[in-house]
């Protein structure tokens, strides 16, 4: 199954009081390997970037004076998305971004059925738990020392890796396309269980043989004075 794993930076959190979008970053999955495929953009957000927001990308405006419209990519970023389920780490803030660019320019928004929250399956698996990308990225082991400051391409590259970890881990193996299959176009994602040349062995009878049971009756019956005879304690 085809995946899109995506993270947005913003010039603030609420797109309805004139927040825009200025990056995002976007990778494929197919049967949860990441296939190398991207689409990762800049945007000029035609408004000064608040201080506090740059703190947290650095995404000047100086940086993004020359950056491209939204308007401008838009088609661009609906082929890429297609049809697939769209991975974000608090996705209802990355979709009401997203949406709102469409709006503004006039191409239909995102279904929101097709919204995987990452937060969401995080909470269920560690309730009560921190759940920053910076948290369950260092819960699960992945590397983030190469993060300084929040960017999109960057976040989705993390949160490819967590999701992987948050629905199962690599817990099967993978067959993925060899160079013949590459060559011809053919890049679906095989996959295959692990120990598929396992020996069956027939489960051992575990039930005492009627000697057994003979020899268990005889020993018992030696055993004086037993509780299970019913023996009345004060006497």
């Amino acid at each position: 199954m085809r995946e899109i794993i995506f993270d947005t930076e913003t010039t603030g959190f609420d797109p309805l009081t004139g927040d825009r979008l200025v990056e995002i970053g976007c990778i494929e999955m197919v049967g949860r390997v990441m296939t190398g495929t991207t689409f990762h953009c800049y945007f000029n957000p035609e408004r000064a970037m608040p201080a506090a927001a740059e703190a947290v990308h650095g995404l000047s405006d100086k940086f993004l004076s020359d950056k491209c419209l939204f308007s401008s990519k838009a088609d661009d970023l609906l082929e890429f998305l297609g049809d697939s389920p769209l991975v974000a780490h608090n996705a209802s803030f990355d979709f009401g971004f997203l949406n709102m660019e469409l709006q503004r320019c006039g191409r239909p928004a995102v279904d929101m059925g097709r919204m995987v929250d990452t937060i969401a399956i995080a909470r269920g698996k560690h309730p009560g738990a921190k759940l920053s990308l910076d948290a369950l990225c260092t819960r699960y082991g992945i590397d983030r020392s190469h993060r300084t400051k929040h960017g999109a391409l960057l976040d989705a590259e993390l949160l490819a890796q967590l999701y992987i970890e948050l629905t199962g881990g690599r817990q099967i193996g993978l067959g993925l396309v060899d160079d013949a299959d590459r060559a011809a176009g053919d890049t679906t994602v095989r996959i295959e269980l692990i120990r598929t040349d396992r020996i069956y062995r027939a489960p051992r009878p575990h039930a005492a043989s009627s000697e057994e049971l003979v020899r268990h009756r005889n020993f018992v019956e030696t055993i004086k004075d037993a509780l299970w005879n019913g023996r009345d304690s004060a006497t």
